[in-house]
């Protein structure tokens, strides 16, 4: 696992936000999707922050699919927020850029 790798969740009523750091890849990401559905419960918006994410493989890309088909099957929202330049070119790339909901 990538030294640098970190989950940081904050949750304020029905919004939980997750701050990724370092690689999303085959290692991170069952942590990551794990990690991140043990708190969806009542979630009705689920803030990703993508900024510190140096990497992102078909794994990461994956879990973020899963999270956003959860979150729409229950009423909720998939929000994407600042994703680095790299991942932002692999979201423009496999086209996840015109199904999910990026923020700057």
């Amino acid at each position: 696992m990538s030294s640098n790798f970190g989950l940081k969740k904050v949750r304020e009523g029905d919004v939980l936000t997750v701050d990724v750091s370092g690689r999303f890849d085959t290692d991170t990401a069952p942590e990551i999707d794990a990690g991140v559905k043990a708190e969806l419960g009542d979630v009705k918006k689920l803030v990703l922050d993508l900024s510190k994410v140096e990497y992102i493989s078909s794994s990461g890309l994956r879990v973020i699919l899963g999270l956003n088909k959860a979150l729409t099957a229950s009423g909720g929202e998939l929000v994407i927020k600042n994703p680095s330049q790299m991942v932002r070119d692999v979201f423009e790339i496999t086209k996840f850029i015109n199904i999910l909901n990026i923020e700057k």
